[in-house]
C-alpha cells in the first residue's frame, strides 16, 4: 500500500473493472466499490459483481482487509433517455456517426458524477475506473481527454479534489490480462475467466478459454483477442477452479 487516500472503484463485474479493483487494493489504504443498474441488457453482470467481491475477499486476505462497502446505484434514467443496443433488444451495428449503437450517451459522465457524490459522502477522494482508449469501441466518454476534463469539473463542483485514476487507459486487452496476472497471479486470471462478465448479450452458458459469453459481440471479440495475444506473449494459463488462492 503506497497511498493513504480512500478510493471508490466503479465496479461493473467485468474484466476491466475487476483488474482496476485489484490495482486499487494494491495501492490504497481503503477501497469501496460502486455499481450501476441502468437496465442494461447484460444485467447478469450485477450478479457477477457480488460473486467477484466474495471471491476476492476469500482468496486474498490482504486485500480483504482493505475492501470496504459495496454500493449499487439506480441509474435507470439512462434506459429512458438512450436508444442503445445495451438497453434495448436490438441488433448490434454501427451508426451513421461512426459509433456502435452500444454507445449509451453520457453513461460514463453520469456514472462519474454519481460516484463522485457518493465518494464525497464516504470520505473518498479517488475514483478508479476501467475506461480505456486503446482497445475499445470508440466511445468518446472513455477517452483520456474526457476524463481529465471531468476530473476538473467534479473537483470544482464539489470544492474538493477528486482524482480520477484510469490504470487501463493506455494499455490494450492483452496488457490488461498481463496486469491481472502481475497483481494476483494465475488465481486472479482464473477468477476473471470464471466469474466476471463482459458479453453485451448477457450470455453466461457458453464457456470459452477466455471466459463466458456469446463469443461474437464486440465485447467478447475484444476480450478473446486480448486473451489470445496475452497467451501468445507467454501469459500463464489461468489456474483451474480448484487451484489454491493467491496469498
Amino acid at each position: 500500500m503506497s497511498d493513504a487516500r480512500r478510493a471508490l472503484v466503479l465496479f461493473s463485474g467485468g474484466q476491466d473493472s475487476t483488474v482496476c479493483l485489484a490495482w486499487a487494493l494494491e495501492r490504497f489504504a481503503s477501497v469501496e466499490t460502486v455499481g450501476f443498474d441502468y437496465r442494461q441488457r447484460h444485467r447478469v453482470e450485477l450478479g457477477c459483481r457480488t460473486r467477484v467481491l466474495a471471491e476476492l475477499r476469500r482468496g486474498w486476505p490482504r486485500w480483504a482487509a482493505r475492501l470496504g462497502d459495496d454500493h449499487l446505484v439506480d441509474a435507470g434514467v439512462l434506459a429512458q433517455l438512450g436508444n442503445s443496443a445495451l438497453t434495448q433488444q436490438r441488433a448490434i451495428e454501427w451508426q451513421a456517426d461512426g459509433l456502435p449503437n452500444t454507445f449509451v450517451p453520457g453513461r460514463n459522465l453520469l456514472f462519474l458524477t454519481l460516484a463522485a457524490a457518493l465518494a464525497y459522502r464516504r470520505g473518498a477522494s479517488v475514483l478508479v475506473g476501467g475506461m480505456c482508449e486503446t482497445d475499445f469501441s470508440g466511445y468518446p466518454d472513455c477517452r483520456d481527454e474526457t476524463l481529465r476534463m471531468m476530473q476538473r469539473a467534479l473537483s470544482l463542483g464539489l470544492a474538493t479534489p477528486m482524482d480520477i485514476q484510469t490504470p487501463l487507459m493506455f494499455i490494450d486487452k492483452a496488457a490488461t490480462w498481463a496486469l491481472a496476472e502481475t497483481l494476483g497471479g494465475p488465481a486472479l486470471t482464473s477468477l476473471i475467466v470464471e466469474h466476471t462478465h463482459t458479453c453485451y448479450l448477457g450470455e453466461r452458458r457458453l464457456r470459452h478459454a477466455w471466459g463466458r459469453g456469446c463469443g461474437s459481440c464486440p465485447a467478447c471479440e475484444l476480450r478473446r483477442a486480448g486473451f489470445e495475444r496475452w497467451q501468445q506473449a507467454g501469459g500463464d494459463a489461468p489456474a483451474s477452479a480448484g487451484a489454491p488462492p493467491h496469498p
